[in-house]
């Protein structure tokens, strides 16, 4: 090769590689039911079937008993705000537990106390002593809990089933907890108004016990256990400074952080739409959340199937969501809310399975902990923000409103992230020209000459 070779841009896969997030990343998986194939699996998908039914009618007992209590949007969103400020404050020392112990045991420990605490708030329910701030207690303490159960599940997926089954885990237990969705606030709301809050309480702690005893079942032998992360100062700080450096970690934890805090706020959003703007009551909410929650399993069947992840396809599937919520937004009728709601929960499957499997692939196994827990910090601990700011705008402007600013968001989180991708790209290209430049040395005019010349 000449100078004037070296001088020269080149233009081919050598010299300007693919970035790392238009690259897809593949897994062999074509089966919907791949994972169940895993007895471990099975055991873990059967506890959770039975429990996530409970924990979502919780979730709506919770909400239409803070409205009971204060009649207020904006204190539904002030406590689930409490529920998720521990995950926002600790979340990344919750991931650190969750990549330095075993996590069956962690999550043992975890699902006990959360069944504990339900079984408490039932039993103060049920005697007609409930104040609000009763509430707000269990609230912050389910949150404690969650700091460092979000972590150690999400991280003990793949050591059930392997990298290979990874997405397709992901995928089935995103629809699981949908069909939860599905199921649990029609319940729920069936059964506020007929018997009361209480009895919602009291089966979500039941539904623990099943997890616990599929946990204890389970093969150890069978597991891919991770190394534990040994014990050293500034691991908090390593973890941050490691997603920091990797845009395609950063990038969907930024974009997440944004969708997080506004657009999933369906929680403090759906109860006023369903009672202040199309009158309806409790039985309303559930069966709006059961169509979300319909609509995710469907969305689910279909991307258990994807055998590509990344951070493109991530995007694709932010933009798509954000547009199902303004659609949701928009509705004028209940019936028509309904039918944009089954489209809500498709396509959050596609947003929030792609999130999570990305992240998980892409991240070092001695660091997937602290990576998810900051996946739980912007997913969840962000709703102390986003959720009094969507209850606000709910209260005062209205539900609709409250949904069009979470469309906003992740249409937005899209658009930005496309752009934050593309100016890592500009920096790395430079980058490589320097390097490429460093390595030619320093150019000799009397060579260059005699280089032209021929």
């Amino acid at each position: 090769m000449t100078i004037l070779d070296t001088l020269r841009p080149h233009r081919g896969p050598a010299a300007e590689p693919r970035p790392p997030w238009r690259s897809r990343i593949r897994t062999s998986n074509r089966a919907t039911f791949a994972s169940l194939r895993q007895r471990n699996y099975r055991l873990f998908f059967t506890g959770q079937a039975i429990s996530l039914v409970g924990t979502w009618m919780q979730a709506v007992a919770q909400s239409l008993l803070v409205f009971h209590l204060t009649g207020s949007g904006t204190w539904v969103g002030l406590v689930i705000a409490a529920q998720t400020l521990p995950v926002l404050l600790g979340g990344p020392y919750g991931g650190l537990v969750a990549d330095r112990l075993n996590k069956r045991r962690l999550l043992t420990a975890t699902q006990a106390y959360k069944g504990l605490l339900g079984l408490g708030l039932g039993l103060t329910v049920a005697l007609g002593t409930v104040q609000l701030w009763m509430v707000v207690a269990f609230a912050v303490g389910l949150g404690i809990g969650n700091v460092f159960d979000n972590p150690a599940r999400q991280t003990f997926i793949p050591e059930m089933v392997g990298a290979d089954l990874l997405g397709n885990a992901i995928s089935l237990n995103s629809i699981l907890v949908n069909a939860a969705r599905a199921v649990g606030p029609a319940i729920a709301g069936i059964l506020i108004a007929t018997v009361g809050y209480s009895i919602c309480f009291m089966l979500d702690a039941g539904s623990y016990v099943a997890v616990v005893v599929a946990l204890l079942l389970m093969d150890a032998t069978k597991l891919h256990r991770s190394k534990p992360s040994p014990r050293t100062k500034g691991q908090v700080r390593e973890g941050l400074r490691y997603v920091r450096r990797t845009p395609e970690l950063f990038v969907p934890l930024l974009m997440m952080t944004l969708v997080g805090a506004l657009a999933y706020e369906f929680q403090v959003s759906l109860p006023v739409l369903a009672l202040h703007t199309f009158d309806g009551g409790p039985d309303t909410y559930g069966f709006m959340t059961a169509a979300m929650g319909v609509g995710a399993i469907f969305g689910g069947f279909r991307v258990a199937r994807r055998t590509g992840w990344g951070v493109g396809p991530l995007m694709r599937a932010t933009s798509i969501f954000g547009i199902a919520i303004l659609a949701l937004a928009l509705s004028p009728w209940l019936w028509l809310a309904m039918i944009a709601l089954l489209f809500v929960g498709a396509t959050s499957i596609g947003f929030l399975a792609g999130a999570s499997t990305t992240l998980q692939l892409t991240a070092d196994p001695q660091m997937r902990g602290r990576v998810m827990a900051l996946w739980a910090v912007a997913f969840l601990g962000t709703t102390p923000i986003g959720g009094p700011i969507v209850g606000w705008v709910a209260q005062h402007a209205g539900a609709r409103w409250a949904l069009g600013l979470g469309a906003v968001a992740a249409i937005g989180a899209a658009v930005l992230g496309r752009a934050m991708l593309r100016r890592a790209d500009k920096r790395g290209a430079t980058q490589r020209a320097a390097a490429l430049r460093e390595a030619a040395g320093p150019v000799d005019l009397a060579d260059l000459t005699l280089a032209e010349d021929r």
